[in-house]
């Protein structure tokens, strides 16, 4: 009893009170802070989504990129702020928070030697949806590899490519990424002719079959203008080679050039100008007789 009416001796009202005081002061600022932050959050919400919206981006894909950088955002912030008003508070009832701080330290550098190929993915991953360099449904070569992105987070990448094969990449570790689906795409042709055609008459032809294929109605809406001809490209060794490209919507320069290129094999064909090919002639030297036919000529010879 002596002992809790010491203890009780020792404690005064003013220190209870300003004490109290302090702390319910510290918990209506990390209150308001965190409204604050809120706040912030939102606006940077709005933010993003206004840019992702005047870029064209899909609007599915941005509310789903954006939603993952806010929360990522939030959460540290959050946590950040909540372990500080902890520690102010130990600190105002007496504890020493030294020791912890100390511990927390030497704690974050264990884990920090351990996971330092987890942080530095997780911070590219950031970065790389921030940026928006990539988004799920586009068609990415990463470190070499192409395929589809069928997967965004902060740790990894995922892309399947036509083989149906998956390939994983923790983020940390891509050092290229080329994407061909960004905002739009395009179809690269070279066709050859041979050398005797009128370039500048299959360049019309070339030309009149693009302007059809951009006012097909099946076509041409995933078509963002005619296609362009460069002209001639390079002499080959049988034919001379025309360039030109597409531009279309994003993945859609696959299929684009395909029906272009039917179309212009069509429109070759019924104009009889040729795409040439390579011909070999396999010559096996002096025709040989059978091995019968030999011996019995050699008799003869030996017999006369």
């Amino acid at each position: 009893m002596n002992i809790f009416r010491e203890l009780f001796a020792e404690i005064k009202i003013e220190m209870i009170i300003k004490t109290g005081f302090r702390i319910f002061f510290i918990l209506v600022l990390s209150w308001f802070l965190a409204k604050i932050l809120k706040r912030f959050l939102y606006r940077l919400e709005k933010q993003l989504t206004k840019r992702s919206e005047s870029s064209g981006e899909t609007p599915s894909e941005s509310e789903k990129r954006i939603e993952t950088i806010v929360r990522l955002v939030r959460q540290g912030a959050m946590l950040t702020m909540y372990l500080i008003v902890f520690l102010i508070l130990l600190k105002e009832i007496g504890v020493d928070v030294g020791p912890i701080v100390a511990s927390a330290g030497i704690v974050g550098v264990a884990l920090g030697f351990g996971s330092q190929n987890l942080v530095r993915d997780i911070i590219s991953g950031f970065f790389i949806i921030l940026e928006n360099q990539i988004r799920v449904g586009d068609v990415a070569t990463i470190n070499g590899t192409g395929g589809l992105v069928e997967n965004i987070n902060f740790r990894t990448i995922v892309l399947r490519d036509l083989r149906g094969v998956v390939h994983i990449f923790p983020n940390g570790t891509i050092t290229t990424m080329s994407n061909s689906t960004y905002e739009w795409s395009a179809h690269v042709f070279e066709i050859g002719v041979a050398y005797k055609e009128n370039i500048d008459n299959v360049i019309k032809l070339m030309n009149k079959t693009g302007e059809k294929l951009f006012h097909d109605k099946e076509f041409g809406q995933y078509m963002l203008e005619v296609p362009e001809i460069f002209g001639l490209d390079k002499f080959d060794d049988s034919a001379v080679v025309i360039k030109g490209r597409i531009k279309t919507m994003p993945s859609r320069q696959w299929e684009i050039g395909r029906e272009y290129l039917r179309r212009i094999k069509i429109t070759f064909d019924e104009n009889q100008v040729e795409i040439p090919f390579p011909h070999r002639t396999i010559f096996f030297g002096e025709p040989v007789k059978p091995i019968d036919i030999q011996i019995a000529e050699k008799s003869k010879k030996s017999k006369k």
